[in-house]
């Protein structure tokens, strides 16, 4: 038994085997998933005092508060990254709660089944990956790396969204019940854009260099201002979807749109046969 576990110790420790050399060694700057959840746990709490966290916050306390979490956020991501970037980062914070805000008045203007904002803040999964994609996108802004990607999967794991941290949204932006929506890295997306569940804004294929790598160009939509697109649609490609446009459920968009446009499935046609009549 000791030979077979101080064997198998040993194979799992090989770091420079031709099976493992695409893996690098880690080190003490990996991230620490644990400390991100709680950065973004603490960007909820100032971005919406006294909706989540423990603190009893009045308006008396508020300061108090916030600055002890700004302060915390600030340490934590200093610790995951640099000073100069946590610095940035804080800075940006008062601009992640006017977007945020406005996402949260889009989800509830576009969703008649919503009572309040605060359900709206509390219980809908759009406004948790949205927050963390926007987290995860200023990050990304400023140089950092692998920390954007883990911050957006966090909330793909929480609600089926899948952002990735290098798309471009605007503001006042909505997604209805969410689940399978993919907006790809490339993807740009305009102000007042509502997406339904199972939308796909994705790529439809891929440009090699001469090594067969896959080279890293925008291959994603773009869409423009006040587009809305219906469940389980998907649009490939670089291509362009005009503002004002809707897009139906379960359309396969390939090409670009103009402005206004509105693409729906084809009619169905229906027709009844009794005693073998039109056979």
């Amino acid at each position: 038994m000791n030979e077979c576990f101080e064997k198998t110790v040993r194979e799992l420790a090989q770091l420079g085997s031709n099976h493992y050399e695409y893996i690098p060694q880690p080190n003490c700057s990996l991230p620490d998933v644990d400390v991100l959840a709680e950065v973004v746990q603490l960007c909820r709490e100032v971005v919406f005092p006294g909706y989540f966290g423990r603190s009893l916050m009045n308006n008396r306390t508020s300061l108090f508060h916030i600055g002890v979490k700004t302060e915390r956020i600030f340490q934590l991501l200093s610790r995951q990254t640099d000073t100069a970037t946590a610095e940035t980062f804080v800075a940006f914070l008062p601009e992640l709660k006017r977007m945020m805000n406005l996402d949260v008045k889009a989800v509830f203007d576009d969703d008649p089944a919503a009572d309040s904002y605060e359900e709206v803040i509390f219980s809908y999964p759009a406004i948790k990956a949205i927050m963390n994609y926007r987290i995860a996108h200023q990050l990304l802004s400023e140089g950092v790396t692998i920390i954007p990607r883990i911050i957006t999967e966090m909330a793909h794991s929480e609600t089926g969204i899948d952002i990735h941290p290098g798309a471009q949204i605007g503001e006042y932006f909505s997604i209805d019940h969410g689940t399978g929506v993919v907006i790809g890295e490339t993807c740009i997306i305009g102000s007042h854009v509502r997406l339904y569940q199972g939308v796909t804004l994705g790529s439809k294929n891929f440009k090699y260099d001469e090594h067969g790598n896959i080279l890293n160009l925008p291959r994603h939509p773009i869409l423009e201002d006040y587009v809305t697109v219906y469940s389980n649609a998907s649009i490939l490609g670089r291509i362009t979807i005009g503002h004002h446009s809707v897009i139906g459920g379960n359309i396969w968009q390939t090409t670009s749109l103009p402005p206004y446009s509105r693409i729906l499935q084809g009619k169905t046609i229906t027709a009844s046969f009794e005693d073998g009549g039109g056979i």
